[in-house]
């Protein structure tokens, strides 16, 4: 699969792919609908969360006592 040339980059791509077939077939959809709910779905939700909690941390140092 993964033909980068750099042994750990490849080995672990192809992990990473195993995984997704692997979970997409245990869920019952495809290797790309598992793309899409993780790339296109849940990493930029997760991200959302992770900045406004950020900011909420921030927010809470600024305005502490």
């Amino acid at each position: 699969m993964a033909n980068s040339g750099i042994y750990w980059i490849d080995q672990t791509f192809n992990f990473c792919v195993y995984l997704l077939y692997d979970l997409a077939n245990i869920l019952g959809i495809t290797y790309e609908e598992i793309n899409v709910w993780v790339f296109c779905v849940i990493w930029p939700i997760a991200s959302l969360i992770l900045f406004a909690e950020v900011i909420r941390l921030r927010l809470k140092l600024t305005y502490r006592n």
